[in-house]
């Protein structure tokens, strides 16, 4: 009898300043794949903008961020925006929007199985999952001092897990190998290759519409319009932020941290 694929969310977590045609396409370069390991089924996608409290400089408002996020969604019939992460009155480390999102998909899954993931009873589906989905480019904050915690990366790697597409000339795979907790997870972590190449960087968008030159065919239409219509990306917004720390290195210094190589 053949196997039942597990079901499978994927989450990916970002500013969206603004939401770009790159990161659209990562979810379908991720469902691809994951549905050609023959062990997934891709049933949903979530964007999940950060909070306004992330202070990166030239972060527009969330409300900006989260209205580009659907408008450019509306043509997906899989991935969707969600706004719990960015009303959050301060910045949230990424596993605690993972255990948000996980509860609410085991909720669902429960609710409509009738089912309990935690009893013993063995389930007539298997249980769905979430994985975090990212860029080759993500792995690499693991390496900067202070800005996880151990028992962080521990959590996302080896309870949730990884759908990592690669950018440029980045090597996810190199990342995993430095890292002792990421290559003892390494079975959690799926590299995807990206073949046709897409360089498309929410930063070069906000730098060209500054400077008042085209970014259509880079953003859908939908979201250009409605920067024109809000006059976002300005050099003034760009100063927006300046001189923050970044939320997470902030509140990570607040704890005592020990380094990835510990």
């Amino acid at each position: 009898m053949a196997t039942r694929r597990v079901p499978l969310v994927l989450l990916a977590c970002g500013s969206f300043n603004p939401i770009t045609n790159q990161h659209m396409r990562l979810f379908e370069l991720a469902r691809d794949h994951m549905h050609s390991t023959g062990q997934y089924q891709v049933v949903g996608g979530i964007v999940s903008p950060v909070s306004d409290g992330y202070g990166k400089q030239g972060l527009v408002l969330a409300k900006h961020r989260i209205a580009m996020a659907k408008l450019a969604l509306q043509s997906s019939g899989w991935v969707t925006v969600d706004e719990w992460e960015s009303q959050q009155p301060d910045w949230t480390e990424t596993v605690v929007t993972m255990r948000y999102h996980y509860g609410r998909i085991l909720e669902e899954f429960e609710q409509r199985t009738g089912a309990h993931v935690d009893s013993t009873t063995p389930l007539s589906s298997p249980s769905p999952q979430l994985k975090l989905l990212c860029g080759a480019d993500f792995l690499d904050t693991f390496k900067i001092p202070g800005l996880w915690r151990d028992e962080h990366v521990e959590e996302v790697a080896g309870r949730f897990g990884f759908v990592c597409v690669s950018r440029g000339g980045l090597e996810p795979e190199r990342a995993v190998h430095e890292s002792d907790t990421l290559s003892r997870h390494s079975q959690n972590i799926f590299l995807v290759r990206e073949w046709v190449k897409n360089e498309t960087s929410a930063t070069e968008v906000r730098r060209a519409l500054r400077r008042g030159l085209s970014v259509k065919y880079l953003i859908p239409d939908s979201v250009i319009e409605y920067i024109h219509q809000h006059n976002l990306y300005t050099e003034d917004s760009e100063r927006r932020n300046e001189g923050t720390v970044l939320r997470p290195l902030a509140k990570q210094a607040q704890q005592p941290v020990k380094s990835l190589d510990d």
